[in-house]
């Protein structure tokens, strides 16, 4: 049996004070919605409630979806590497980047060097897709966040990447792996255009092609399974999460996390999932369980 716990979102606070200068172009946008509304929905001790409760739990390993920043200042990135590395090891931390950690351009140089641990394959190399082998699982993740123009939140993962993603995703299924997808973007075709995954339709022809086991995602801060037609009219399903810091009572969805138990074989695997999620009075429990793969 191996244990993977999947949240998303934390989106750290308190925001750092920016000067003048850092809120010229997008960032002015992002901050003026922290002042106004995010500051009230994203809550450090709710999140500190939800990691030490997955925590508890022992999970063989831990996914982390995107957007640990707000406005892709530089102030936000060390702590944010601190809050990472209280997970875990990085070897047992797999992190994928979010649209509000590449807010703006010029925050990408310091995603890559302060979570670059988290956010390479098993030899240290860098670079999307890449792939982490633990256990039954093969860990793939993929980056869909891009500096986007304001009042936007798209994603985008580009045709070099996706075609790389049908090269691993081929060599996996030799393996006899798990194959779980990484990704902050929801692989819908439905969503809102000013957030939607701007190649949604091409990632999902691919998986229809070239399959996978399970998807996991953040960015719509909700519980929700969409499914994906895999080959041979499989269905694959793809399984986002709330914010791991959202206060009940303020945001759409109180935070909450994933845990997915997985064993078996090619053929014969079984996967269920576990849901957690905080309650008004700040107490953790499960919120439901669901086999995704496989039968009871």
């Amino acid at each position: 049996m191996f244990t993977l716990a999947h949240l998303s979102d934390p989106h750290l606070g308190p925001l750092p004070t920016p000067g003048w200068r850092d809120l010229i172009g997008k960032r002015i946008t992002g901050y003026v919605n922290w002042r106004r509304k995010r500051r009230f929905v994203h809550d450090m001790d709710v999140l500190a409630r939800i990691v030490a409760d997955m925590q508890a739990q022992a999970p063989n390993h831990i996914a982390v979806t995107g957007d640990i920043a707000n406005i892709g200042l530089p102030e936000e990135f060390p702590p944010g590497r601190a809050w990472l590395e209280s997970l875990g090891k990085p070897a047992d931390v797999t992190f994928v980047p979010g649209n509000h950690d590449i807010y703006v351009r010029e925050a990408a140089p310091y995603v890559e060097r302060l979570f670059g641990p988290h956010m390479c394959d098993d030899e240290g190399l860098a670079g999307f897709p890449f792939v982490r082998r633990r256990g039954p699982v093969a860990l793939i993740a993929l980056s869909s966040g891009v500096p986007t123009a304001p009042f936007l939140a798209t994603g985008w993962l580009g045709a070099k990447q996706l075609a790389e993603l049908v090269v691993v995703l081929n060599q996996l299924k030799k393996e006899n792996l798990f194959r779980i997808l990484l990704i902050h973007h929801p692989p819908k075709t439905d969503a809102a255009r000013h957030k939607q995954l701007l190649d949604a339709q091409l990632f999902r022809q691919l998986i229809a092609a070239y399959g996978a086991d399970l998807i996991l995602h953040g960015h719509d801060h909700m519980n929700m399974i969409n499914w994906l037609w895999g080959p041979n009219d499989t269905r694959i399903p793809a399984v986002g999460v709330p914010s791991a810091s959202a206060r009940p009572g303020v945001a759409k969805e109180a935070a909450g996390y994933n845990l997915y138990k997985i064993e078996g074989t090619h053929g014969a695997w079984r996967c269920e999932m576990i849901s957690r999620g905080i309650t008004a009075d700040g107490t953790v429990v499960e919120t439901g369980r669901e086999m995704l793969v496989g039968s009871e």
